[in-house]
Order: C-alpha cells, then structure tokens, then sequence
C-alpha cells in the first residue's frame, strides 16, 4: 500500500471516515450532518489521502466501529494506530483511554493522575480535544469533572459525547441547573 487512503463507510450514525497510510489508521472521522461534510472535513486534515479500497485490516476496523456504533461490543485494541505526527503526551493519554471499558467513563483528572501527571489535567483535555482516531481511541468515555458530558472534538462530527455514551449503555451524571439546585435545597410544600 503505498500512501495515504480513506474511505466512507455507513453505520447506525450515518456515514463516516477512515484515513489510514502504511503504519495504520492516522484517523477516524464521525458524521457531518451531510456527508459531502464529513468527505470536506477527511480532505482538510488529508490532503494526501485518496479515496481507495480499504485493506483487510482496516476492513475490520471498519465493521468494529460499525459493531460499536450499533451498539455492539467490539474491541479495538487490535488496530493499528499511526501516531508518527501526535505528541509524545497526547499518544501517552490516548493509550490509556483505550484502556477505559465500554460502559464506563473516567474524568480528566483521573486520566492525568493514571498516567504520574496529577497536574496534567488541562494538558489531558487538550489530547482528549484533538483526538484524531474516534471510537478507536474511546475520547467520549473522559468526561469534565461532574461528569458532564461535554462537547467531542472536531472529529466527532455532529455526534455528542452523550450519544456516544448512550449508545454504550454508559450512564453520566450531568451538571445540575440552578433550578435543579434550588429544587433539591427548597422544603416541600404540603398539599392542600
């Protein structure tokens, strides 16, 4: 295989990306809300990448993340990740999270003090930020602490991490509104 490819492949989500070169996958892009976007969204961080057949083992990276989008419980730990141009702490955290079970969430700080980097926490929420190998590398299962399920990176497309969670079975706790602070702190009323 000689260069970069990528492919567009369905799933219970809607259509979504693989680039992939001769060391492995250098990235998995979620859906656009339309599919011209998502090809949009491959050709700028790929500019080298052309639209081929995938081969075997990105094949079967493919219908994993199919599997985990459908709710299905497929493991990615076998796929071959190209981290030639991601940081040395970035490529740190993103093996930890793939560590990280289907149905379960970490946060940040979790992440950090895992990896001997307790003070690492803003450092971790920027790896988590730029993923580029989503469902892969699982970045929707660290949360902000509160566990509020906060946006996904600009690879998850128009997916949430919520949706992504949910489709896991994973249950996050979500920040509480004032009202449901003031519900929770005000005394019942008695009924008439």
């Amino acid at each position: 295989m000689a260069g970069r490819g990528y492919t567009i492949f369905d799933t219970a989500i809607g259509r979504c990306g693989i680039a992939w070169g001769e060391i492995g996958v250098v990235g998995v892009q979620l859906p656009e809300a339309r599919e011209i976007e998502t090809r949009r969204r491959l050709f700028r961080l790929y500019p080298d990448a052309r639209d081929m057949r995938p081969s075997e083992e990105i094949e079967v990276a493919i219908e994993s993340i199919a599997a985990i989008l459908r709710g299905g419980n497929s493991d990615l730990t076998g796929v071959t990740l190209d981290m030639t141009d991601i940081p040395a702490f970035n490529q740190r955290v993103y093996q930890f999270v793939r560590t990280i079970p289907r149905g379960e969430t970490r946060i940040y700080d979790e992440v950090a003090s895992a990896l001997g980097a307790s003070g690492a926490v803003y450092s971790v929420a920027q790896a988590i930020s730029r993923n580029p190998f989503m469902i892969i590398v699982p970045c929707h299962r660290v949360l902000e602490a509160g566990h509020y399920a906060d946006p996904i990176s600009p690879h998850g497309g128009s997916i949430s991490k919520r949706r992504l969670l949910s489709i896991e079975g994973a249950q996050t706790s979500t920040s509480k509104t004032l009202f449901d602070v003031l519900l929770s702190v005000a005394p019942p009323r008695p009924h008439p």
